[in-house]
């Protein structure tokens, strides 16, 4: 297939991680340009698009959470009915690939930087969106992956019967929703559960804020890694009939800020009957899988006969993909799935079905498994393939 061997996407890796790429910074940039460059230089016809984002989380949860939890604190049932309302709306919005009015109308903004890149026959009838991001995510203790790997050591029947991972943004909505209805009802119990729920989650964003820009590797220069391999192929060996939009993606570590400033650019110009996203992201796991849903809030399930074409694709190949799994948190594959688009995501998981290295600092272009990441761009490579062209 033409495909980078895993020395190349090594290579490519660690020339990536080398930089610092905070959403939305300078180094984001960098990389973004870095990408661009190798592109093109695979045939791509490359946009660099720069868009207006807030940049962060920490913030727009911290800060609701803050407002909430003060607000339960002090005297005035109708202050912590309205403070505890408003954070409960506006977080749920922000998290779940809404809107995000809250980061959009009161924080300060950055600019990120989208890298679009476009291969194939533009007139073609269908179109495939292969997207990955190349920012890198801050790190912070709830992080830590020692511990819940320890104890599903301790107890391996728990890895056995697992298939989604903890949903660990449900307490920043139920802080807030706790602080107004325990004051609309007058429950002060319920009120200061809201309060203690508000106050760790804001101290887990200062946290997380004041931690360092991880390497990010594995997520998500896995990912783009895979892109620049695809790009590759598909200049040796374009297929005919169908245009290929190879996206770069910034800001996704601040809740998809980068794919939704695409959607808002593209999507109207993307048909839903005749174009398909593939997300890739966090591919640098030892088992590749293929999540059969995603969401922080509620679950969005992923249509089952987009993943059944990607589990034939891997079995083409010869490359196990694991099935069955759901993701509480949120990729940039949340935000095409949401707006009605066939829509595949395809990211890995060790042993204990969590993603190797996630948002900490060892997250380095040594430790990913390079051979999963090859795996993955054949399998994408190979679902290209088999779309219709007519």
């Amino acid at each position: 297939m033409a495909l980078l061997d895993q020395q190349q996407l090594r290579e490519r890796v660690e020339r990536l991680a080398a930089i610092e790429r905070e959403s939305a910074s300078s180094g984001e940039a960098r990389a973004a340009a870095l990408i661009a460059t190798e592109l093109r230089e695979a045939g791509a016809s490359v946009t660099i698009e720069h868009e207006d984002v807030h940049g962060t989380y920490w913030w727009p949860v911290g800060l609701l959470c803050a407002k909430a939890g003060l607000a339960g604190l002090l005297r005035g049932r109708w202050k912590a009915v309205l403070a505890g309302g408003f954070a409960t709306t506006a977080m749920i919005d922000d998290i779940s690939g809404g809107k995000q009015w809250f980061r959009r109308r009161f924080l300060p903004k950055r600019v990120t930087t989208n890298v679009v890149a476009e291969i194939g026959d533009r007139d073609a009838r269908h179109t495939v969106v292969v997207h990955a991001h190349h920012d890198a995510a801050h790190s912070g203790l709830v992080f830590d992956g020692g511990p819940p790997r320890a104890l599903l050591k301790r107890f391996p029947a728990l890895t056995e019967k697992a298939n989604t991972a903890p949903p660990t943004m449900w307490g920043a909505v139920a802080g807030p929703a706790l602080v107004a209805l325990g004051a609309l009802s007058g429950r002060p119990r319920l009120r200061r559960t809201g309060v203690v729920l508000c106050t760790g989650y804001a101290v887990a964003m200062a946290d997380i804020g004041r931690s360092q820009v991880v390497p990010g590797a594995n997520d998500n220069l896995s990912g783009v890694a895979v892109l620049l391999s695809l790009a590759a192929s598909l200049r040796e060996e374009p297929i005919p009939g169908l245009r290929v939009i190879l996206l770069s993606a910034g800001a996704e570590e601040s809740f998809m800020e980068g794919m939704q400033a695409f959607a808002r650019r593209h999507f109207a110009d993307l048909p839903r009957d005749r174009t398909t996203f593939v997300c890739v992201d966090t591919v640098g796991s030892p088992h590749l899988l293929a999540l059969e849903g995603e969401g922080m809030v509620w679950m969005n399930e992923y249509p089952e006969d987009v993943l059944a074409r990607m589990h034939d694709a891997a079995r083409e190949e010869g490359v196990e993909l694991w099935s069955g799994l759901r993701l509480r948190n949120s990729t940039d594959g949340l935000i095409p799935l949401r707006a009605g688009y066939p829509t595949a995501m395809l990211a890995s998981c060790d042993r204990y079905k969590l993603p190797s290295n996630y948002h900490w600092p060892t997250d380095s272009a040594d430790r990913l498994d390079y051979s999963t990441v090859a795996g993955c761009a054949r399998v994408v490579r190979t679902f290209l393939t088999a779309i219709p062209t007519s």
